[in-house]
């Protein structure tokens, strides 16, 4: 997870941890899932994204193999934010 801090979302200019888009990582060995969301169903980054944590995670000491799966449920909001992206973004 912690490594995943440095897969910025490039409209918002937040790591997509802070933003609350990941949901879960599973590790098996050799082999990592990422379970991650987006803000919204026709974000034009998305892309962008699933590359990005595909690359980020395949640079890691022994991971040989990187599933991204995109998820829309349950659905993004604001409160999966952490406090700290909540208050960067105005969001109250």
């Amino acid at each position: 997870m912690d490594a995943l801090r440095v897969v910025e979302d490039p409209e918002l200019g937040m790591d997509i941890v802070e933003l609350g888009l990941v949901y879960d990582v599973e590790v098996d060995g050799p082999k990592v899932k990422v379970d991650y969301t987006l803000t919204s169903m026709g974000c034009p980054v998305g892309p962008m994204i699933e590359e990005a944590i595909a690359e980020t995670v395949a640079t890691m000491p022994g991971v040989e193999e990187v599933q991204a799966e995109l998820t829309w449920s349950p659905p993004w909001s604001p409160e999966k934010m952490s406090d700290d992206a909540k208050f960067v973004l105005g969001f109250g």
